[in-house]
């Protein structure tokens, strides 16, 4: 049995391109799946407020999660940070400093791993559950081969070591459940928007195209799998 024949709850986290394609998407796929996306600035229905900086925010996300009649199942992390009007990735050692390093950890290491803190509790064992969280091929340290974007790259590779460990510890704790960290492909986005001019236009998805790459890979995969770095081509990417 797959996702699309699930019964229960997904959680989208992020309210972004991806976040908002994964969640027409499962809509549509999964018609037992009620579907939730979690940010900030939300105004349509079936939306949760979360702010992945606040730790009061975590709090009432976990109080929004116990109220469902139906057992949690699917949650996908599509958040992420890479630059923003005053922060950019360092190309170079002289552009390193400490409010970039802080931002980019915060969403991109310590969120992940916390929100897998907050959904803990009502993974039931019973069911198949997955916890998704994009990562990024440049937070390999095996493969980095260019250098620059020194928060980026250890922020993500930060994620990597905090999912690998949870993968381990859920696999005693829910031996039906996966973790699954995913490189979404170079997705035209408002976060790689700025950095698209490199990219081969075949390399260059849209947020649908990511999407279903990315889901086919979930809806694939077994517990054995769980702790796995996967390319959106379910390519191993190494750590």
């Amino acid at each position: 049995m797959t996702i699309r024949d699930w019964d229960g709850v997904a959680l989208i986290i992020g309210a972004g391109d991806i976040g908002k394609c994964m969640s027409d998407y499962l809509t549509n796929i999964s018609p037992k799946l009620d579907v939730f996306v979690c940010g900030r600035n939300l105004k349509s229905q079936n939306t949760i407020y979360l702010d992945l900086e606040n730790d009061h925010s975590f709090i009432s996300f976990e109080n929004q999660i116990s109220l469902f009649n139906k057992p949690l199942r699917l949650v996908i992390n599509t958040s992420g940070f890479l630059h923003s009007t005053h922060l950019k990735p360092e190309k170079r050692l002289s552009h390193i400093n400490r409010s970039n390093i802080i931002k980019n950890f915060s969403i991109n290491s310590i969120a992940p791993i916390l929100i897998a803190k907050c959904i803990e509790k009502f993974i039931r064992p019973e069911f198949p559950f997955s916890y998704a969280s994009l990562s990024a091929r440049v937070g390999s340290i095996g493969d980095n081969r260019l250098g620059g974007w020194y928060s980026y790259r250890a922020s993500k590779a930060a994620q990597n070591q905090f999912l690998k460990t949870l993968s381990i510890e859920w696999s005693r704790k829910f031996p039906l459940s996966i973790v699954s960290i995913l490189h979404p492909g170079t997705c035209d986005t408002k976060l790689s928007k700025p950095y698209q001019s490199a990219v081969p236009k075949d390399k260059l998805f849209t947020p649908a195209q990511s999407t279903e790459y990315l889901i086919n890979i979930i809806s694939s995969q077994r517990p054995s799998d769980s702790g796995k770095f996967l390319a959106w081509d379910s390519s191993v990417i190494p750590w």
